[in-house]
Parts: structure tokens; C-alpha cells; sequence
């Protein structure tokens, strides 16, 4: 059976205006991981994945890249409890 996880991200850089939320989607929806993705008020990105770990660990590494035009500075990840309870991943407001 393979190891289910959680983990919360906050992504720094040139990250809003850049289409990263919705590549975000994308990318997690490649992945088959679930969770959410938003914009923060001090220009981050915050998002939650949860899956198979090896697919979270996938979607957290993209993040550190992100789309074309966006320019990653900084990413924070850890891990949270896993708790199964996101069906689909989102784009929140």
C-alpha cells in the first residue's frame, strides 16, 4: 500500500500574476494529488497537497520551479497530518 501525506507550502518570488495557481492545479491534477491553492495578501502562494507521497513529493518539487513566467525565490514545505478529507484540488480566493 503506498504511504498517503500531507504537506503545506508557501512560495515566495515573482508567484502572483504569473498564472501559478491555475499550473499549480494543472500540475496536482497530473500528479492525481488533491488539495488547494491560494493567492496570499503579501504576494506569496499557499497550498496544500495531499496524496500518495511520492506524488505529493512531484507536485512540491514543480512548485519550486513553478510555470514559465513565474520566478520562485523561496519555498517552505512541511508536512501536516494527512487526513484525506480534499476530493479534488482547488484554486481558493
Amino acid at each position: 500500500m503506498n504511504k498517503k501525506k500531507s504537506v503545506h507550502a508557501i512560495i515566495s518570488g515573482r508567484v502572483q500574476g504569473v498564472f501559478f495557481r491555475m499550473e499549480t492545479r494543472r500540475a496536482a491534477e497530473r500528479f492525481g494529488v488533491n488539495g488547494w491553492v491560494k493567492n496570499r495578501l503579501d504576494g506569496t502562494v499557499e497550498a496544500v497537497f495531499e496524496g500518495e507521497s511520492e506524488k505529493v513529493d512531484q507536485v512540491a518539487d514543480w512548485c519550486k520551479k513553478g510555470p514559465p513566467m513565474a520566478s520562485v525565490s523561496d519555498i517552505k514545505i512541511d508536512e501536516i497530518g494527512y487526513t484525506g478529507e480534499y476530493m479534488d484540488f482547488s484554486i481558493r480566493s
